[in-house]
């Protein structure tokens, strides 16, 4: 083998230049030179110093045609004013008395009594109607005294005030209209009256839209008229019941408990030979117990202050005693028959709550130790004794069996919950409203009972609100 010669290592030893590796991968090179900031200067200023033959001959031209446009728009002016000097309006030669100077206008202006022919001139070429605009514009820059500019707060009140007026008039043109009528739309009118036609009949099945839609409208109840409500069938009340307590709020389904389903019960009743109710009206009774608040406002108290029979409030109680309501609903409830005048029928009504046993707040309990209170009576001064209420005693000489049975059971469920002081009042108003089957048992749970431990309210008593 011979040796590697001293050229050849060198050749291997070479490699290709940057700039090839560079632009091989796709980078690029300035091929040429930076311009320096001296050269870049001169170049400048010869571009300002010298101009082209090319662009000179372009200005020249240009210039040549805008001269030439100029003198054409001047002889087009000449042309005109010679034709108008033609038709122009001669001054007589008495006019020539008459100096153009600035004295003489002077002396014009200052003497106003010379103008005042031509303003009766002007005068009596205005036209009737631009007088009474220039009046109403004079007048709109006034206020109402007369006095001052009208500025445009003012104009924006007033404007303000006729809209509320305007408002109020059609308001009251509305109602007077309305009377007691429905304002509905004769297609909606029309198509609502046939809906309570197939209600009347209605038995299974679903419901028509237009129906399911009522509970959405603002102006429902006026609707819900046009469909006749007493005649609907009784699984029509149920299935309404159920759309209008699930949809509406408490307030509004008030009005609807107390529009359709207080007549139905009473007449169902009062219709059937029995007296008994039916069972799809029952089933939404219990629907609307659903809306606690809404069922005690729109049912119960009604029924109750127009009056109502011992057989309804039992069916009505009976639907109170199988539904879970809650404890605040109940005892504002049983508060509020508490303050109403004795009844057999207020009675059933607070047994049924008083056998719920809830867990009632101190303020609750002590409104029904003051109702049982309100029954015995007291020595007068001779010492015969007398009645503590003589209005509500004389209207029921003998109390009901439903009075005692409610007295037993607060008995039972609250002697733990009342004073030592209650408690004796209302051991002296069972001695003297004696009843042999319930009397011994009363006593028995009053005696068994331990005062309760404080005056105040209990640890884990809920406060009581105006939830109604």
């Amino acid at each position: 083998m011979g040796k590697a010669t001293a050229t050849s290592s060198k050749k291997k030893a070479q490699h290709s230049p940057l700039y090839r590796d560079i632009t091989e991968d796709g980078g690029r090179l300035r091929e040429n030179p930076r311009a320096s900031k001296k050269s870049k200067s001169l170049k400048g200023e010869k571009d300002e110093e010298y101009i082209d033959a090319a662009t000179s001959r372009k200005i020249l031209q240009l210039a040549k045609v805008q001269q030439e446009e100029l003198e054409e728009e001047e002889n087009m002016l000449n042309k005109d004013s010679n034709i108008t000097s033609k038709y122009r309006f001669q001054v007589p030669e008495d006019s020539e008395e008459e100096e153009d100077s600035d004295e003489a206008d002077a002396e014009e202006f200052e003497t106003l009594g010379e103008y005042d022919d031509a303003d009766e001139e002007i005068e009596e070429h205005i036209s009737e109607e631009d007088a009474k605009l220039f009046e109403q514009y004079l007048n709109s820059q006034k206020t109402f005294d007369g006095s001052q500019s009208y500025n445009l707060a003012d104009k924006i009140m007033a404007e303000i005030e006729n809209k509320k007026s305007q408002l109020q008039r059609t308001e009251e043109g509305e109602e007077e209209e309305r009377g007691e009528g429905v304002m509905l739309p004769p297609k909606v009118i029309a198509a609502y009256t046939q809906i309570g036609e197939v209600l009347s009949t209605w038995t299974h099945g679903k419901l028509p839209k237009l129906f399911k839609i009522i509970p959405t409208l603002n102006n429902w109840e006026d609707v819900l008229y046009v469909t006749n409500t007493p005649s609907w069938s009784p699984h029509a009340v149920y299935e309404a019941t159920r759309l209008f307590v699930s949809n509406l709020g408490a307030k509004e389904a008030e009005k609807f408990i107390y529009m359709v389903l207080l007549e139905r019960f009473r007449n169902d009743i009062a219709d059937d030979e029995n007296h008994k109710l039916n069972y799809h009206l029952y089933r939404a009774l219990k629907k609307a117990l659903y809306k606690p608040s809404a069922f005690f406002k729109g049912f119960l108290f009604p029924l109750v202050e127009t009056g109502c029979t011992s057989h309804e409030a039992k069916i009505a109680a009976s639907i109170l005693s199988k539904i879970s309501i809650p404890v605040l609903h109940s005892s504002v409830a049983l508060s509020h028959l508490l303050t109403l005048e004795y009844h057999p029928a207020i009675i059933i009504f607070i047994c049924t709550l008083i056998e719920k046993k809830y867990a009632l707040p101190y303020q609750t309990v002590d409104d029904l130790v003051f109702y049982f209170m309100k029954f015995r009576r007291a020595a007068n001064a001779n010492g015969d004794m007398m009645d503590v209420e003589d209005d509500v005693v004389r209207r029921e000489q003998k109390l009901t069996v439903g009075w005692y049975k409610a007295f037993l059971a607060f008995a039972q469920r609250y002697k733990n919950d009342i004073t030592d002081d209650q408690r004796d009042f209302l051991l002296e108003t069972i001695r003297q409203r004696f009843h042999n089957g319930f009397g011994p048992e009363i006593r028995r749970e009053l005696l068994a009972g331990k005062p309760r431990m404080s005056e105040g309210i209990k640890e884990t008593e809920p406060e009581m609100m105006d939830i109604f």
